[in-house]
């Protein structure tokens, strides 16, 4: 049997295989509302300035586009990501899933999911917002510092759950000192002035440390920043706010988690090996399915089947 019969029969999914899927969902749907698009990718608007039109709820948009006008007054820009007007953003994504809650006030199908993980809900009357950022937590004194998608706050306004989503993407972000070719992605633990963001005042390194992970990566030959950047720096966040870190991801996707018989492969089990024990329960992921049936289930949202039209989720 030559290679290409053999791929035939690889027994895990593909990542490639989703996306194309997506592409063309994405494509139906927004010919289907008669929205302009790229002349070479119609999964895609044509200008990012018609992001409003990749959400499914105007309430939603007009929400966002108002945390974003109370941003610039307070100087705080909102990081609206350059490709939110991409059918397959993940930005998008989670605006069209979780905007409808924050908007309307019912965290609660988000809640049962998170608990159903044994996950733990922040206490008290809890509030969610999009794009949470704390420049002080790494030092992030310029630039775009580490922001995280949702955020929920517990009843005395302290941030408790953070959470990122993912759609189509390969990867957890990576650091772009490295993909910029100006690092070669060892581990430079034990020489910390080899390390151009240590160099420049960032405190990944000290914030990895405070939390126990030195012993857990002293041996790796790879720096865990480099491919695995944005991942550390959210997981880290939440635990220096005495919080928690879940990962919102699509199902369909291998990349994060997926399980074949007795097999798990993916992004989470494999950085498992590389946090300590005693933060085991710190984080965590829940699946776009898993929130969808439980939003389904509250029967308070009609919105949420326009959602799994627009995602493919319907058979």
């Amino acid at each position: 049997m030559n290679s290409r019969k053999l791929a035939e029969t690889w027994p895990y999914p593909r990542l490639g295989k989703l996306v194309k899927s997506m592409r063309t969902t994405a494509a139906d749907w927004f010919d289907e509302k008669g929205y302009s698009v790229h002349p070479r990718m119609p999964y895609c608007l044509d200008k990012r300035d018609n992001w409003k039109n990749n959400i499914v709820l105007s309430e939603v948009a007009a929400y966002i586009e108002s945390v974003k006008s109370d941003s610039k007054k307070s100087r705080r820009p909102f990081p609206l990501n350059k490709y939110v007007h991409h059918g397959l953003s993940s930005q998008a994504m989670v605006f069209n899933l979780v905007g409808p809650l924050i908007v309307t006030g019912d965290l609660e199908p988000l809640r049962l999911v998170v608990n159903q993980q044994g996950i733990k809900w922040p206490e008290g009357v809890s509030t969610a917002s999009f794009e949470y950022e704390d420049r002080a937590v790494f030092n992030e004194d310029v630039a775009q510092p580490t922001s995280i998608d949702v955020v929920i706050k517990d009843g005395f306004g302290n941030p408790k759950l953070f959470v990122e989503s993912k759609f189509v993407e390969s990867e957890f972000g990576r650091c772009s000192v490295l993909d910029d070719g100006d690092c070669d992605g060892s581990n430079h633990m034990n020489d910390l002035s080899q390390c151009y963001l240590h160099f420049i005042g960032r405190t990944y390194w000290k914030r990895l440390d405070d939390a126990h992970f030195t012993p857990m990566l002293e041996g790796e030959s790879f720096c865990v920043f480099g491919m695995y950047y944005q991942f550390f720096r959210e997981l880290l966040m939440a635990l220096v706010k005495g919080g928690t870190f879940v990962l919102l991801f699509d199902e369909r996707s291998p990349v994060f988690y997926c399980r074949v018989g007795n097999v798990e492969r993916g992004v989470l089990p494999f950085l498992r090996r590389f946090v300590p024990r005693d933060h085991h329960g710190r984080y965590g992921f829940i699946t776009v399915k898993q929130l969808v049936e439980s939003i389904k289930q509250s029967n308070r949202h009609s919105w949420i089947s326009e959602f799994e039209r627009k995602y493919g989720l319907i058979a």
